[in-house]
């Protein structure tokens, strides 16, 4: 596919490293290019202090144009759901497109009914329950750093490499050797072998 595109929907107080290693190595390694979608166009700042200005916002996302949404976390998924997201999530979905969520932010596939009918991680068991009251999922629930089942990939707050290498395996699943390559680099934090 030409002119891959990953989305990256951030807001204020995301966080900045769960999606990060992921984005950089779309772009470096794998030539996509990276939208961030914004609630609005007003700039967010990140739970580190990055200052970002949105390249779009959420109302004028175009889910079948993208390659990818990735939702990192961040404490305003727990505030409740953001329905603006769970519209995007549904059409990026619908539109046969992945969509990846890392740590709090599989909130938002919750609402959005993904996690009832996918294998799916979070950050701990009754961590999704606890949030989203009709969530239907538990059963589907994998004790792992990161899962992707389809379309839907999660992870929980402390895997973002393997949130990264997910991600990779949906988008490029024929560019096997440079994964293994990262995840040798990255999760295991080795130069040589």
């Amino acid at each position: 596919m030409d002119n891959q595109t990953a989305y990256v929907f951030v807001f204020d107080g995301f966080a900045d490293w769960e999606p990060a290693s992921a984005v950089a190595e779309l772009r470096r390694t794998f030539g996509f290019s990276v939208q961030t979608i914004g609630l609005t166009r007003n700039p967010v700042k990140s739970m580190g202090g990055l200052k970002i200005l949105p390249d779009i916002p959420i109302d004028e996302a175009e889910p079948d144009l993208t390659s990818i949404l990735i939702l990192p976390g961040g404490d305003a998924w727990m505030q409740g759901e953001m329905k603006e997201v769970t519209g995007l999530v549904k059409a990026v979905t619908e539109a046969d497109t992945p969509v990846a969520a890392i740590c709090a932010a599989t909130l938002s596939l919750a609402y959005a009914g993904l996690l009832d009918d996918h294998r799916h991680t979070s950050n701990g068991n009754g961590f999704i329950s606890n949030h989203v009251p009709k969530y239907r999922g538990h059963g589907l629930y994998q004790k792992l750093r990161a899962v992707r089942d389809g379309n839907v990939i999660t992870a929980n707050g402390l895997a973002p490499f393997a949130f990264a290498a997910e991600i990779f395996r949906t988008v490029a699943p024929d560019r096997i050797d440079d994964i293994v390559t990262y995840e040798g680099l990255y999760s295991r934090g080795l130069l040589d072998d």
